[in-house]
């Protein structure tokens, strides 16, 4: 059988290359594996099944819970001493997960796209192999191909995963019950949100990272502020050490973690390694495919998606720049755009980043540091969530907004937010960058007061030395 457009991978890069190829008028097939055998096809990748989705779903759980625990009575609102049901808080995440996979079923059906269910493998630049669950093998035919199949988690041979005391990040959104001492190693995205989960609903938490600093991402103004109030949320982070090794117990785990050039062992009921991820290419490629990896895993691709075969792309985690789902849907959008002849492009300087942490941490475009590296002269304003009335009257005023400009132009070159409804505020200096707003741009739009984009609004006046409610 023959299609315009195969697609290897039903995640957020996949399913949605499918569809807008769909739309276009491209005949087009999307193969999706279930890799639990279970029969089913599990459209949504892991970000709807395993990732984005039900670790948001567990993060605005236990944040209810936490702010019925320590915040309520501030606000004059006296509750018993709560309680929760971690069953029911995974029951809810599930339906969640089970609804949203079960929509992507529904936008195949009315876009008219063929889901195939199986194990994909790349044969040459027009033909792809499919290997159902009892090992059937059928060949399909491709104009063009389009591979989006994600990344897996990294595994540390010092602290192999066991599934019980030991687990990646989907087994620790399926725990059954709350870990008294929980340790994590690796304090990027994943380690900080899992932390936030399971503190809150009563673990001791330490994170371990290698990194001397947190979030090297960040400035380090921002970064402190950042530090100082995970360490008041009970989150012990420990920068610059190293996890050695390992020993197994039948209800828990001792880690070997170097510390200051010193061993120390450290005893816990559960681990969670979340020490970043890697493209899964597992018998993705056939042996004569043609197609390159580089030393890292990743398969090259121009600013385009397109690889070194003709009509061969790859998107989202499988190629360079963050391991983010929109990154890969917006990817997916681009090729399916340019297989049907249009001129569609990515811009790469604006990945937004967000830590569904509470406060949360969110941004796009260039650091202080980054714009030191490139010689380009720049000014900044901050304002923080203390001086805001809106986030005052909502007892929820921890953190700051940062706007970082050219010296010269005046145009918005960064933007970086720790605080409430981070992840929201960002989209709107996101939509000004995109303009290439200035700073004086922001400042002369009129904001409604009372919200939490005053933040922003007061941050790029303060670029200018303009702000209105702070000293300048």
């Amino acid at each position: 059988m023959e299609y315009d457009v195969i697609v290897i991978g039903g995640g957020p890069g996949g399913y949605v290359a499918a569809i807008k190829a769909s739309q276009l008028g491209l005949k087009t097939a999307c193969i999706e594996f279930d890799e639990d055998n279970q029969g089913k096809q599990k459209l949504g990748g892991t970000c709807l099944n395993v990732g984005c989705i039900p670790s948001k779903s567990l993060l605005d759980s236990s944040y209810k819970y936490h702010q019925i625990s320590e915040s309520f009575d501030e606000h004059g609102i006296k509750v018993s001493k709560p309680n929760y049901d971690l069953a029911k808080m995974m029951e809810r995440k599930n339906e969640i997960v089970k609804k949203l996979t079960g929509g992507v079923s529904h936008l195949f059906s009315h876009n008219k796209v063929e889901a195939i269910h199986g194990k994909g493998k790349l044969l040459n630049q027009n033909e792809v192999e499919v290997t159902d669950l009892k090992g059937k093998k059928k060949k399909y035919q491709g104009k063009n191909i389009v591979l989006a199949t994600g990344s897996r988690p990294i595994n540390i041979p010092s602290v192999p995963w066991n599934g019980t005391t030991v687990v990646g990040s989907a087994g620790a959104l399926e725990f059954t019950e709350t870990p008294k001492k929980l340790g994590i190693i690796g304090a990027g995205v994943i380690g900080l949100e899992l932390g936030s989960v399971w503190s809150r609903l009563g673990s001791e938490v330490s994170i371990f990272e290698a990194e001397k600093d947190l979030l090297p991402m960040l400035d380090t103004d921002m970064t402190r502020t950042i530090e100082r109030e995970f360490k008041k949320q009970n989150l012990n982070i420990h920068l610059g050490c190293f996890v050695k090794g390992s020993k197994k117990y039948r209800k828990g785990i001792n880690l070997e973690v170097e510390i200051d050039g010193k061993i120390e062992k450290k005893y816990f009921d559960k681990v969670i390694v979340a020490v970043g991820r890697r493209p899964f290419t597992d018998n993705l490629l056939d042996e004569g495919c043609g197609l390159t990896l580089d030393e890292k895993g990743f398969v090259p691709v121009d600013d385009y998606c397109q690889t070194n075969l003709d009509n061969v792309y790859a998107v989202g985690d499988l190629v360079r720049g963050p391991m983010l789902a929109h990154k890969a849907m917006e990817e997916g959008v681009m090729v399916a755009e340019r297989i049907a002849g249009k001129k569609m492009e990515v811009n790469y300087d604006l990945v937004p980043s967000v830590i569904y942490t509470h406060p949360e941490i969110a941004w796009v475009g260039k650091t202080e540091k980054q714009l030191r590296d490139e010689g380009i002269d720049f000014k900044k304003g901050n304002f923080p969530f203390a001086a805001s009335g809106r986030a005052l009257a909502a007892g929820d005023a921890v953190g700051s907004v940062k706007v970082l400009a050219d010296k010269e132009t005046d145009q918005v070159l960064g933007v970086q937010i720790f605080g409430n409804s981070a992840s929201e505020i960002l989209q709107q200096g996101l939509i000004g960058m995109e303009f290439s707003a200035s700073s004086e741009d922001f400042g002369l739009t009129m904001f409604s007061h009372p919200t939490v984009s005053e933040a922003l609004h007061e941050a790029a006046l303060a670029v200018n030395k303009q702000a209105i409610h702070i000293g300048n």
